[in-house]
């Protein structure tokens, strides 16, 4: 299994959960190594864990790293917490992505998630597919 679907797969167990939508994405965090408490800034700003190595992500989004997974739901517990203004901020500021690259995208595509989410314009028990239609190689 690729990284991208394993992250879809990921979300599709936490939906399951029926967690709150804010806590939904802390909780997504955690595969990308960001805890939960008040130490997640420490796990932000280091860069997360790699618990979901590999590729499978489409081009537009995909930096030849095994570490797409990992940003995308780094950056998603980030937005939870922080809003998407802040967290745009510090994706192009702070970690130099620029919005044209792959991590300029993916951050961006990870901000939206967040932000459909805690709206309640995408439900939880769609979240996998919209993952897996607008991230996923396989679906391109």
């Amino acid at each position: 299994m690729d990284a991208c679907t394993a992250l879809a797969e990921s979300i599709d167990r936490l939906a399951a959960r029926g967690y709150a939508n804010r806590r939904f994405l802390r909780e997504l965090g955690r595969a990308a190594g960001v805890r939960r408490g008040a130490l997640w800034v420490v796990d932000a700003a280091r860069g997360g864990r790699n618990r979901l190595r590999g590729r499978g992500f489409h081009p537009a989004v995909d930096d030849d790293t095994d570490g797409q997974a990992r940003h995308f739901a780094g950056t998603v517990a980030v937005a939870a917490r922080v809003g998407g203004p802040l967290t745009r901020w510090l994706t192009t500021v702070v970690l130099r992505d620029p919005p044209d690259s792959p991590d300029g995208r993916l951050s961006d595509e990870a901000i939206e998630f967040a932000r459909l989410v805690r709206s309640g314009e995408l439900a939880q028990a769609d979240a996998a597919a919209w993952v897996r239609d607008r991230l996923c190689h396989a679906s391109a």
